[in-house]
């Protein structure tokens, strides 16, 4: 299996500077590559500039500035010409597939916050001083820096990042050949369904709260950015205070995003220590976040019709607040390492049909929590009904073998 680590670095301050230039740095070599590629195409040749053209510039580069791009590990500024070339790669296939193509733009210092080095011991090296009582990582360039290593690393180290996320900084441990750590058989099954109202139900009848965490912060996220947006945009970016308000806005979402994720690891952590197969709807949260197309006034040149665009915007709010999409994967990766197995199934009139009888009819959910079957009169929650059909057709697909 291939598991990811991540730990926080406690530099010098010297060290610390030297993190800084190699960040300022490499966002330099992005950026003049980004600007070769725009440069060639604009070119009445429309020339194209290929990964493999600017790696082979390299050498060159760093003979020519040896104070600001030959210090750093030449294979890390392979791995950020890389990044590029993948940004372009999505592009042509964004255009090819008819979607928003999204040109790749220029980042700025403040936007670039990673540095991957690609291999262990090609310029980096983790646990650098293993005899010591202290780990370290050494970066070339930076030097052997101190790491708060609050867990065991398994497996074998493949490449290594250095990330600033705010004022500090951490390493981050892309680790493959790791080993399962399988659980004792729980001999059991069970299904849920994730909403709004609760952030998941189980098919045994047990409702998980949604604890809301944007919403709760809200009004302080709302004072913040309100105080971010009084600076004017000549002085944006130049003074002390206003980077003092885009900190205090980024720290408050930082920890709405800690908060999200300390819960949603804890959910599964449950959900896989007590069951071995765990179903779950497949639910396209991209598509169900989308805003509602515009509707045109046909008798108002230039005017729209009321699409609801209001209320779908609350909503769509809430559903990233609860962040499904990212309980699913980690969800995954939990019972993938337990040797436990996730099953997700097509969600359509999952909370529409009866359980017990079968029958599928909008009319069937009454409101957002009650379910009410216009068959049978059978009448249970909503949820309760929507994880009970997702258990159910969990049981079809391990009976169909797949």
């Amino acid at each position: 299996m291939i598991r990811a680590y991540k730990f926080r670095l406690r530099p010098t301050v010297r060290q610390e500077q030297a993190l800084s230039e190699m960040l300022r740095d490499h966002c330099s070599l992005y950026n003049g590559a980004l600007q070769e590629r725009r440069e060639a195409w604009r070119h009445s040749s429309k020339t194209s500039i290929a990964y493999g053209q600017q790696s082979a510039q390299l050498k060159e580069i760093r003979t020519f500035d040896p104070e600001r791009q030959g210090r750093w590990s030449f294979s890390s500024q392979q791995a950020t010409l890389r990044r590029l070339n993948k940004a372009f790669a999505a592009f042509f296939r964004r255009v090819k597939a008819g979607q928003t193509p999204g040109y790749p733009r220029f980042k700025g210092v403040g936007h670039f916050d990673t540095v991957e080095f690609p291999k262990d011991g090609d310029g980096c090296r983790w646990d650098s001083t293993p005899h010591g009582r202290q780990t370290r990582v050494r970066l070339q360039g930076i030097g052997h820096v101190r790491v708060h290593q609050h867990r065991p690393v398994r497996g074998r180290v493949k490449t290594i990042s250095a990330k600033r996320e705010g004022r500090h900084w951490y390493v981050v441990l892309a680790c493959d050949e790791v080993p399962a750590e399988p659980l004792p058989a729980a001999g059991s099954s069970i299904g849920i369904d994730v909403g709004v109202t609760h952030f998941l139900t189980t098919s045994n009848g047990e409702h998980v709260k949604n604890p809301r965490f944007l919403e709760s912060a809200a009004e302080a996220l709302a004072a913040a950015q309100q105080h971010l947006s009084t600076f004017p945009k000549r002085t944006r970016r130049r003074t002390k205070k206003h980077r003092a308000a885009a900190r205090k806005v980024a720290k408050l979402h930082a920890k709405i995003r800690r908060q999200r994720l300390d819960h949603h690891h804890k959910a599964a952590n449950v959900l896989v220590a007590e069951h071995d197969v765990i179903a779950h709807e497949k639910l396209n949260t991209a598509g169900m976040t989308k805003s509602p197309a515009p509707k045109p006034d046909p008798e108002t040149p230039g005017g729209f019709l009321s699409n609801g665009a209001a209320s779908k915007a609350g909503l769509n709010r809430s559903i990233l607040d609860a962040g499904w999409g990212l309980f699913f994967g980690i969800l995954a990766q939990k019972a993938e390492s337990a040797a436990r197995r996730v099953i997700p199934v097509d969600a359509s009139n999952t909370s529409r049909t009866c359980p017990e009888c079968g029958h599928v009819a909008k009319e069937n959910r009454v409101t957002q929590a009650k379910f009410e079957c216009t068959a049978c009169d059978f009448i249970a929650n909503a949820d309760h009904v929507g994880a009970l059909n997702v258990l159910s057709r969990a049981g079809l697909v391990l009976c169909d073998g797949a």
